[in-house]
């Protein structure tokens, strides 16, 4: 259900203590038995709250030290680069994790001038420094060893939120494996009163890390996977709204070196982030694909050819156009892979893939079916498409959740973790060469392939319920038909690399549902999606409750 304020400005009730906040980030002692108290990475790492005592110092000097213990077991010894984003539990944890990298003799490298760092800027920047295994960095020797780095940010979390990512050498995501090993670490840490946390002052530590200049290293790269010379000859009017974000400074440094006709709509940065409008259920939330939390920018949309917003981290993007406010994610990823793959790139391989979540738009399938593009489908989480963006065999991968990232014109890497910028850039490069919104491109796909109606909603389930789900085979759905249509597949692998999707997915010939257990919270995500329309479509979100229900045994 809507909040009835959902869109409307945050008021003074609205905002968090951040004060408070902070205190009880230093103060508050986690409990090793109490499980929502433990650290566990979900797919973009540990966050929690320090009021609820699941992000708090104990867990981030813990975690640190187990991600210390984790590279020596990899045999990581390059330099570790770390960034934060604006919410007021990253610079506490950023400054908590230098004290124990240092501590632990880690070459640490934090922004030259303490600003703010998106999530795509560190893997940039791991990926800089890893390229022919040479570091990269000044004063540093030629060779030593690979590049890895930490992101302290819980992505668009509300503000009472902390969050802390690990990104292994090959810049994006970690992997299961590797975020399993350093949670259980790291509660071992915490279990025993923090006994081998290596750690030493801050203002110590602080001075020992070298500088490096992740804004200017990524802003200036940008030509090499932007057309932004064609962005700027064509004068793109654009606004582009960081949300009180970690780009807040990024993109004014792109309008400037690049010169482009760009403003930045709102340069403001408060913890509290008390010019936001509230999202869908009454809490400031910084998701860029949320009307309610877009309201202040959508409200501006004739101004620009191009509005965009970044989520806290930049990791995910925003696209808003004159003609059609703010775009639905799957159509975005629609359009920019039309775009990309018909002709813009022609450096990237003439039979690398398009790379999509299995909650993902089928539009996409059909886009890329009508391109002669083989489609690779991954359960949800970005790493999963870290490999293809390395080697270039996957030169693009998308998130419904509006996350992507693809290679640079020539086919190789640019980033292997999502990049909120770089989407929004491309949607301005389409205005420029093509002189028709992304917007407009997506209609012109729904006159191709039909309109598809897309919709996630939340069903309550409690832990033992999430465990069953996502632990699901195709034999406990007993359904042979969903709205109407006879199923034709159901899923607990995806079908792109045979991994565990962690839930279930069910297709028709005309739709698909895909229910999967949240990390956060006790509830499970139920995606659906009808070429038949709306109606269809509540019918086949209702049929996938029973579903899973009868699944569930509940």
């Amino acid at each position: 259900m809507t909040h009835e304020r959902a869109g409307q400005l945050a008021q003074p009730q609205d905002l968090v203590d951040v004060a408070h906040l902070i205190t009880s980030y230093y103060t508050g002692k986690p409990d090793p038995d109490n499980i929502d108290q433990q650290v566990a990475f979900g797919t973009s790492g540990h966050r929690g709250s320090s009021l609820k005592t699941a992000f708090n110092e104990d867990h981030i000097v813990a975690t640190t030290q187990a991600i210390v213990d984790y590279r020596t077991q990899q045999g990581f010894d390059g330099p570790l680069f770390i960034g934060r984003d604006t919410h007021g539990l990253s610079e506490p944890a950023w400054a908590s994790a230098i004290e124990v990298l240092v501590a632990n003799d880690v070459i640490t490298l934090v922004d030259d001038h303490d600003g703010y760092t998106p999530t795509p800027a560190v893997s940039h920047a791991i990926l800089t420094a890893n390229k022919g295994k040479i570091g990269g960095v000044d004063d540093l020797p030629a060779h030593i060893g690979l590049a890895d780095g930490i992101v302290v940010t819980p992505s668009h979390n509300p503000p009472t939120d902390g969050g802390f990512k690990y990104n292994p050498p090959h810049g994006g995501p970690a992997d299961t494996d590797a975020t399993k090993w350093i949670a259980n670490k790291a509660n071992d840490y915490i279990k025993a009163g923090l006994e081998g946390v290596k750690r030493i002052p801050f203002a110590r530590a602080r001075a020992a890390c070298k500088p490096y200049d992740f804004m200017g290293t990524y802003v200036r790269d940008l030509p090499n996977v932007i057309d932004v010379e064609a962005i700027k000859a064509a004068g793109v009017r654009i606004g582009a709204d960081p949300l009180g974000g970690a780009a807040v400074e990024y993109w004014g440094a792109i309008a400037e070196t690049h010169g482009l006709d760009l403003t930045v709509v709102n340069p403001l940065v408060d913890p509290t982030w008390r010019f936001m409008t509230l999202d869908w259920d009454g809490k400031i939330r910084m998701d860029c694909s949320s009307p309610s939390a877009m309201a202040s920018l959508i409200a501006q949309k004739d101004k620009y050819q191009i509005a965009t917003g970044n989520d806290a981290d930049s990791d995910r993007h925003g696209i808003v156009t004159p003609d059609a406010g703010l775009m639905n994610p799957n159509h975005y990823l629609s359009v920019a892979i039309q775009y990309l793959f018909s002709g813009a790139r022609p450096g990237w391989r003439e039979d690398g893939f398009v790379g999509k979540t299995l909650v993902s738009s089928s539009m996409i399938d059909r886009v890329a079916a009508d391109l002669g593009r083989r489609l690779v489908e991954v359960p949800v989480g970005f790493k999963w498409f870290v490999p293809g963006l390395l080697d270039g065999s996957g030169p693009f991968g998308g998130e419904e959740s509006a996350g992507a990232s693809f290679l640079r014109k020539d086919g190789s890497v640019w980033t292997t973790d999502k990049d909120g910028i770089l989407l929004a850039l491309l949607a301005s490069e389409i205005q420029a060469v093509t002189d028709r919104s992304p917007s407009q491109h997506y209609a012109d796909l729904v006159a191709k392939h039909g309109d598809p109606a897309y919709a996630r909603v939340d069903a309550p389930a409690n832990r033992e319920q999430k465990a069953k789900l996502a632990a699901l085979s195709p034999d406990d759905v007993k359904a042979s038909t969903l709205a109407g249509e006879e199923i034709t597949a159901k899923l607990t692998r995806a079908p792109g690399n045979d991994a565990p999707i962690g839930g279930l997915k069910v297709v028709t010939e005309n739709a698909w549902f895909a229910a999967r257990p949240s990390g956060t919270e006790d509830v499970y995500k139920i995606y659906a999606e009808s070429f038949k329309g709306p109606e269809h479509l509540a019918e086949v979100q209702s049929e996938a409750r029973e579903v899973v229900s009868a699944a569930l045994g509940a």
